[in-house]
């Protein structure tokens, strides 16, 4: 057989021959151009197979640095982490211990802010920090130096967490300025830190039957969406401890009286029993508020009103913001007129007699009486023919009647001072409205 050397030269003086043909049926300038075009390739090729050869057969020396690349920190850390964690060893669509007890899920709360009470929607809005504690041994790691492990919410979809809701809530939100508020913490022995900064508005049944004097009581419950009380055990970690409160949470109408947690079963007759937490306030509204706006106002009202029980009761635009008072006064003197106008038509000739008080329907005059008219004149003073007549027109009715035409005499004598209506009141509103005011302040305060 030929050496593999013999061949390449056979093909190459080949080559050569067939180069030299061309080039003498060409002109003189392009056998020139293809020439030195030729002689450039073989060159370079030479170059480029003597390079490959020499790596091939040159042995490698012995004790020469082997240069390596510098390994990425950044990605060997997060690649440890993950590794060290075992975050994809395991299925984390299925709670801690499953198909055992119950695992315990500690919570607790801190108050940032008490946003809003809304009286028409019957809701509060509330910022606060929710934690939750578990424990998931699948989240363990070895660890000599580090005591935990801090990530932010990006773990958090890839592992197991508590569905935890609230209960009768409208709306809420996780804050996401500038990233997403949510903490996760993560111990060597499993132990398990969740964190976040949510805004709930929730709803809150309210009793206004002693508005504004009202006191008012609202719960935020915490619950599991998913998960009975035979998978998860919510409690209030640290039992008192568990709920704390800004120092500058405040309302511009109630006052913060006191933030307590209870907790207890909450039953779904499709689904069954759930641990339920409550974190329960108490609010009672600023009455100095209310005494500017609305009982001082109301005072001077009927302060006012006082006023026009001093005023003629022919003046009408004064005395008409006494609306009931003015009313009687008012139809009370209008059937004194016309009673007045038909005892006047029986009796026409009661002529210099100032009232008709001082006729007696008997046809006599008191002493007293008789000295009150001893300055008029006789010509002012009814003859005794016409007295005589009045007892004689008198004696003449039954005694019915006599009863009945003194009732009216009365009630006519009553009617014709109507101003006394206003004498009355003018003790009887005050005194009322104090009397009220005694009654309301000792039953709502």
């Amino acid at each position: 057989m030929f050496k593999p050397e013999v061949i390449r030269t056979a093909r190459f003086n080949r080559t050569v021959a067939g180069i030299i043909s061309i080039l003498q049926v060409m002109p003189y300038f392009l056998k020139t151009f293809l020439i030195l075009f030729c002689l450039t390739i073989a060159a370079e090729s030479r170059k480029h197979r003597k390079r490959r050869w020499a790596s091939q057969v040159e042995p490698r020396k012995q004790g020469s640095p082997i240069l390596r690349r510098i390994p990425d920190t950044t990605k060997t850390r997060t690649t440890n982490s993950e590794h060290l964690l075992r975050v994809g060893d395991h299925d984390f669509t299925m709670r801690p211990a499953f198909g055992g007890p119950a695992i315990p899920v500690g919570v607790d709360v801190m108050v940032e802010s008490l946003d809003s009470i809304s009286e028409v929607n019957m809701d509060f809005t509330m910022t606060l920090y929710l934690r939750n504690y578990w424990k998931d041994e699948r989240l363990s790691f070895p660890s000599t130096t580090n005591k935990s492990m801090t990530f932010d919410g990006r773990l958090v979809k890839k592992i197991w967490a508590p569905d935890v809701f609230f209960v009768h809530s409208k709306q809420s939100f996780i804050h996401d300025t500038t990233t997403d508020n949510i903490m996760l913490r993560i111990f060597p022995d499993g132990n398990v830190l969740y964190s976040i900064r949510v805004t709930v508005t929730a709803m809150c049944n309210m009793d206004f039957s002693c508005f504004p004097l009202d006191t008012q009581t609202c719960s935020l419950e915490i619950e599991s969406y998913a998960y009975t009380e035979d998978d998860l055990m919510l409690y209030w970690k640290g039992d008192k401890d568990a709920l704390k409160t800004d120092e500058k949470v405040s309302l511009s109408q109630f006052l913060i009286q006191r933030f307590h947690t209870t907790s207890k079963l909450a039953f779904y007759s499709s689904t069954g029993w759930y641990n339920r937490l409550y974190i329960n306030f108490t609010l009672r509204r600023h009455i100095f508020f209310f005494l500017l706006q609305t009982y001082f106002p109301a005072t001077l009202m009927v302060m006012l009103s006082w006023v026009s029980f001093w005023i003629d009761r022919l003046a009408v635009p004064a005395r008409v913001s006494l609306v009931l008072e003015y009313a009687a006064v008012n139809y009370l003197t209008t059937v004194q007129e016309r009673k007045e106008r038909k005892f006047q038509e029986k009796f026409p000739c009661t002529c210099g007699i100032t009232s008709t008080k001082d006729l007696m329907f008997d046809g006599t005059f008191s002493e007293a009486d008789a000295n009150s008219l001893a300055g008029y004149t006789r010509t002012s003073i009814i003859t005794d023919d016409r007295v005589k007549q009045v007892h004689l027109s008198i004696g003449a009715e039954s005694n019915l009647q006599k009863k009945s035409r003194l009732r009216e005499f009365v009630g006519m004598r009553i009617m014709k001072n109507t101003h006394i209506i206003d004498k009355y009141c003018r003790m009887i509103f005050p005194a009322s409205y104090i009397l009220f005011n005694l009654v309301y302040w000792s039953v709502y305060l």
